[in-house]
Parts: C-alpha cells; sequence; structure tokens
C-alpha cells in the first residue's frame, strides 16, 4: 500500500512557497480537535510539561498550550509562518541567530514560553533545547517525504525524555487516488517505524471525510491519533 507514494518527494522551497503564496490549506485556524480531546492523556497531571512541535507552522494549539502553563518549542521552515503566528497571537518576539545551525534563527516570545527555530527540521537536535515531556505531530509525520521516515521517527525518539508522551496524528486512505501531501500513513508503518522504541495505543480514530478530500479524489479519508511512550 506504500508503493504509491514511497518515491513522492516534496522540496524544502515548495513548503515555503505554500507559506509565501497563502496556500496553507493545512493551517486549523482553531485549536485541533484530537490535541484538545486527548490533552489530559499527554499531559497526565504533570505541570508546566514542555510540548515539542516538528514543522509547527503557525499552529494556534501552540498558543493555548503557552497559555495553560506549558512551554513550546516548534521547527519550521517558513520564517513567514513564524512571524505570523508571533503576530496573531498579540506576542511580541526577539529573533537571533543559533550559533551551532548555521542560517537557522531561533524567535521567542517575551516571557520565553514559546520558542519556534527557522531551519531544517534535520539539523535541529537536543543540543539546542533538551529533551521534552510532550510532543505533539499533527501533520509532520504525514507531511515529511516518505522515504525520510526512518530518519524522522530517529529524531523524534532522540528528543524524548524518559517521561515524554508522544501524541502522532495520522491519515488513512487509498492512496492510489491521492499523491499527497498529507500522505498515507498505515499502522503498520507507526509500528515499524517506532515500535522497537516505544509502546504504541490507538487513542482515538474518526471519520473525517470531507470535501476538500473529494476534492482530492478520495472516497474515504480516517484519522488516527496515537500515544506513544518509550519503553521502560
Amino acid at each position: 500500500m506504500l508503493a504509491p507514494q514511497e518515491n513522492r518527494v516534496m522540496a524544502l522551497k515548495e513548503w515555503e512557497d505554500r507559506w509565501q503564496e497563502g496556500r496553507i490549506g493545512f493551517h486549523n485556524a482553531a485549536v485541533h480537535k484530537m490535541l484538545e480531546m486527548n490533552i489530559d492523556k499527554v499531559v497526565a497531571g504533570r505541570t508546566g510539561v514542555k510540548f515539542f512541535f516538528p514543522l509547527c507552522g503557525k499552529a494556534v494549539d501552540m498558543k493555548w498550550l503557552a497559555d495553560m502553563g506549558h512551554s513550546v518549542v516548534g521547527v519550521e521552515i517558513s520564517e513567514k509562518a513564524i512571524r505570523q503566528f508571533f503576530e496573531e497571537s498579540n506576542m511580541s518576539y526577539t529573533e537571533e541567530s543559533v550559533a551551532t545551525v548555521p542560517e537557522a534563527k531561533v524567535f521567542r516570545n517575551t516571557e520565553k514560553s514559546v520558542s519556534l527555530y527557522n531551519c531544517d527540521m534535520y539539523k535541529f537536535s537536543s543540543s539546542l533545547e533538551g529533551q521534552f515531556g510532550a510532543i505533539w505531530d499533527r501533520g509532520a509525520l504525514v507531511a515529511i517525504n516518505p522515504k525520510d521516515r526512518e530518519k524522522y521517527a530517529a529524531l523524534i525518539v532522540s528528543l524524548m525524555a524518559p517521561d515524554c508522551r508522544y501524541l502522532l496524528d495520522t491519515l488513512l486512505y487509498n492512496p492510489e487516488l491521492y499523491k499527497g501531501p498529507p500522505f498515507f500513513v498505515p499502522d503498520e508503518q507507526v509500528n515499524s517505524l517506532f515500535g522497537s522504541s516505544c509502546e504504541i495505543a490507538q487513542v482515538q480514530e474518526l471519520d473525517t471525510m470531507s470535501e476538500k478530500a473529494k476534492n482530492w479524489g478520495l472516497d474515504s479519508l480516517t484519522e488516527k491519533v496515537h500515544l506513544l511512550v518509550l519503553k521502560k
């Protein structure tokens, strides 16, 4: 089932162009319902949890979590997306270069509860911000080039603190009908990518068929949410 999409490649510049041209149908104007519905499972009674957002865009989920007293670190290739996040959240922010990552910049709000790195995600590492107590992956694993999934999984696992709770959103559909992104990521692949290092539980499954999915040529679309924790 992975074959129809396995060689599909989107260059970083294509993602930057989408932001520049405002072609960001993947952006949610409201907090993602899958995060809202499962936030207690992710926070698990902890306060001041440090969240990682891979390919964060300008997700309003980040402000929602910061307003709850958590902190957020995101990585995003589009500087425009990062600036829009702070401006639309009414947050004043600073901008500085990242000494150890050439050409990278980090943008932080005044309270330092949100830090967004403008760089290639694979140049990000735990040396920059340590490890994380939680990860919200909505639109990262399903957006990266399929051939990069093992590299991506290795990065994510390296960023997980021992008590990290990783909420992963995936999409199921017939990949013969649509080339992506977002890409088809079956449960078997989640297990092959993360099963050796993590316990994986499915926490939610929803039929998310929509007009947009019909326009992609799909006849069905299922969204799944998994909760991953490191094996002891």
